[in-house]
């Protein structure tokens, strides 16, 4: 069901911000157009990389109508349009995740609670209020490296059978046991990668795709190693992660988004402004991800033809 609507690659995008911090529309448009034409199947909006905790909801609501406006009338195609809405506070992410659904999001992530680390049964009754609220698909977040509250793979499989609208999880938790887990035990649930560098191995065991940063300049490559592992074509598939491995950590080596916005600043697709507390990444960040651009030959939107 999910991955019907929404495909493989799902690219979590980032905000692009004007020198006083608005939001910069025009460059927004740009990266969606860049996006859709490299192999994203769909856009996450208002997630952690589109620095959803500094954005006010009228923002939010503002980058939904405006996305959807850019992917039906300007890019030509209905590409689905995955929004953020998870909030430590569960009559918050209720609304927000309404408020989506009525403004024509596709579909909801919603992260675990994060900082008043519920137990279990907390994060299943957060989860159980949203499924009840909204009719849309919903996938789950797990990244207890932000959050510090793990959505046990158990506590996924029993929340898609009390609510058929929950169908999916992004697992960012570095674990592959709970790529397994889930992979055997709850077939029901779609799973997708949520740490880049984990994509080959989380596909060849049974994750359904990714919702990827990295896709932001190299989404043909990693569409490339989802397919390839997918039709059993390992090896092929373990060059390009090879090739891609340095621009996989580099992504990640300072807080995101402001590696990943560096490197498309360096592209043309937008500034590399970040609203606060996050700021631009150091000297050191900065001269290898160009380093790495350079060695690659992602010098333009063409991509890593050479790799594939």
């Amino acid at each position: 069901m999910f991955r019907e609507k929404f495909g493989v690659l799902i690219t979590a995008m980032v905000t692009p911000f004007n020198e006083d911090l608005s939001i910069d529309y025009k460059s927004l448009e740009k990266i969606i157009n860049h996006l859709i034409q490299s192999g994203s199947t769909s856009i996450l909006i208002t997630g952690t990389t589109g620095e959803n905790p500094t954005l006010t909801h009228e923002e939010e609501w503002e980058l939904l109508k405006k996305t959807k406006e850019i992917t039906q009338t300007i890019a030509g195609v209905n590409i689905p349009i995955l929004f953020g809405a998870g909030s430590n506070c569960t009559k918050t992410a209720v609304e927000v995740s309404q408020k989506a659904e009525e403004l024509g999001a596709d579909g909801i992530l919603s992260i675990s609670p994060y900082y008043n680390k519920p137990n279990q049964e907390g994060i299943s009754a957060h989860f159980a209020e949203i499924a009840k609220g909204v009719a849309l698909p919903i996938a789950l977040y797990n990244n207890p490296g932000r959050t510090c509250s793990s959505i046990e793979p158990e506590t996924v499989y029993e929340l898609n059978k009390s609510y058929p609208n929950i169908v999916a999880v992004k697992e960012s938790s570095g674990s592959l046991d709970n790529f397994t887990w889930l992979s055997l035990k709850a077939p029901n649930i779609e799973i997708y990668c949520g740490d880049d560098n984990l994509i080959l191995p989380s596909i060849a065991i049974g994750s359904h795709g990714a919702i990827s940063v990295t896709s932001h300049i190299a989404g043909a490559e990693i569409r490339s190693i989802i397919d390839l592992v997918g039709n059993d074509k390992v090896k092929e598939a373990a060059k390009i992660h090879s090739k891609l491995f340095s621009l996989f950590k580099a992504v990640f080596s300072s807080p995101s988004p402001g590696p990943i916005k560096y490197a498309l600043s360096q592209l043309g697709l937008c500034k590399p402004y970040m609203r606060l507390p996050l700021t631009e990444p150091a000297t050191i960040v900065r001269d290898s991800l160009r380093q790495i651009l350079t060695d690659l030959n992602l010098n333009s939107f063409s991509g890593l033809k050479s790799l594939v």
